[in-house]
């Protein structure tokens, strides 16, 4: 009983260390950071069922869905930039002690992400036939019809989707991430339930994900809605505040969601030309391709939620202008990002086998999948949270315009450039790709280490 109570006070002394600043201290950030790890296990481990549930239906199904989704993904990135924006901007109020401010820029996130939504699915529905002959022409027939039925079901949810990001993103911004979290659980779990009923009980296959997509984005959308009407009384925020966002605090927003935005297009962009590359490579390549990244995805689990709280950590202490506990804390979460890495690696690469059948790959390609992942874990550790993380910190204090000019630059000098070298020029394949993304990760993490020991970082006042 003793060792182990000396245990508990050691431990909570390393936390009081290295998490815990002036004006925040680690119970606080932990209670931020569960919430947000759950949320991102129920959408990790629930696209990987998706995905599982989806192959059923065949290789040209999954490979369908993985292509529309590298588009998708390109296209939900804009808004959900602006949304990460509309965090930023709640987190400085929220520091800074400004409540009627921080409802206002709840209202202005939630109306500047959702019109954007809406263009942009328009913009997808109208033109998805040359969108699709343009990026994916080189694909089998078969594949491109299940596209085409996949890419305007996606392009109809846009609208929920982004609602309920922008939501979220607000409620993190205060602090408020297991009412995140629940709105996250009310918009996936019927997800993975509708999936399983349309695709593995009804055999609908593409067409019954789209159908899935869609009605759960939209509930979801609308419990948003209802909480932000009639449950939270702090907010205090009415229908007609969606309708009423002032100028300024659209220009708050957008002066840190629009670099990122034009960063994600970029970002994404090179991942959809690489996806091309992968395409021209065949139907085995582009499913060797998807798997590895769902697993990856798993990976990436805790150390994403460790960004995603970085944000609002780090969103807070800058509202407060402290400049230190903002500093100390963003180099305790890279080294935790780092661990969390190394955890992960020890749990997934014993499981590989069993993880992998949950896809029914053909067995032509269970090597080459084995062998990304075994590359892409050991790269990680020391890679993705300086990658990664530091620049979630560098946005959260204001610093969106360089921390995206440089991850744009990387993308298409390196990862792009050096992914059509390696994967098509040296015929190193799906291997080349993923060796030049990792390669990319390390040149950018290292000038946002330079970034981060100088001081032009936190000298923007956004608020």
């Amino acid at each position: 009983m003793a060792e182990s109570n000396i245990r508990i006070k050691r431990g909570n002394a390393l936390l009081e260390k290295y998490l815990s600043g002036r004006s925040i201290d680690y119970r606080q950030i932990i209670a931020l950071f569960i919430p947000l790890l759950v949320d991102q296990i129920f959408i990790v481990g629930l696209n990987l069922v998706n995905t599982a549930m989806i192959s059923s239906a065949g290789v040209d199904a999954v490979s369908a869905v993985n292509m529309v989704d590298s588009l998708n993904v390109f296209l939900l990135s804009i808004f959900v930039a602006v949304a990460t924006g509309g965090t930023v901007v709640v987190a400085q109020y929220k520091g800074s002690g400004n409540s009627i401010m921080v409802s206002k820029a709840t209202a202005g996130s939630a109306s500047a992400v959702s019109l954007l939504a809406a263009i942009i699915g328009i913009v997808m529905i109208v033109f998805h036939n040359p969108l699709l002959n343009v990026l994916f022409g080189s694909a089998e027939p078969a594949v491109m019809e299940l596209a085409r039925t996949y890419i305007i079901g996606s392009g109809l949810s846009y609208l929920g989707l982004a609602f309920v990001e922008a939501v979220c993103g607000a409620l993190r911004g205060i602090g408020r991430s297991r009412a995140s979290l629940a709105l996250s659980l009310v918009m996936n779990l019927p997800y993975v339930g509708l999936n399983l009923l349309f695709i593995n009980v009804l055999d609908m296959g593409v067409f019954g994900m789209t159908l899935s997509v869609n009605i759960s984005r939209y509930f979801a959308a609308a419990c948003a809605v209802y909480y932000l009407i009639k449950i939270d009384a702090e907010l205090r925020i009415r229908i007609r505040d969606f309708f009423t966002v002032g100028f300024d605090m659209l220009k708050r927003i957008f002066t840190i969601g629009m670099p990122f935005a034009a960063e994600q297009m970029f970002f994404n962009g090179g991942k959809i030309l690489t996806q091309i590359f992968i395409v021209s490579m065949g139907t085995y390549a582009i499913a060797t391709n998807a798997i590895s990244g769902a697993l990856a995805g798993v990976m990436q689990i805790p150390a994403n939620a460790l960004s995603l709280t970085l944000i609002t950590v780090v969103g807070q202490c800058m509202g407060r202008r402290d400049v230190k506990d903002a500093k100390k804390l963003t180099k305790s979460f890279v080294i935790l990002g780092s661990f969390f890495y190394v955890i992960m690696g020890l749990i997934i690469l014993p499981l590989f086998h069993p993880l992998i059948s949950m896809f029914n790959p053909p067995a032509e390609i269970v090597d080459d999948i084995f062998l990304i992942v075994l590359i892409n874990t050991i790269a990680q550790i020391p890679l993705w949270s300086i990658s990664f993380m530091i620049p979630s910190a560098l946005r959260a204090a204001g610093d969106a315009k360089f921390t995206s000019l440089i991850s744009m630059l990387s993308m298409w000098l390196f990862r792009v450039v050096l992914g059509y070298i390696l994967g098509i020029v040296l015929n190193m394949g799906i291997l080349g790709v993923w060796l030049a993304m990792n390669a990319e990760w390390a040149i950018r993490g290292g000038i946002f280490i330079w970034r981060f020991m100088g001081r032009k970082w936190y000298r923007h006042k956004l608020i």
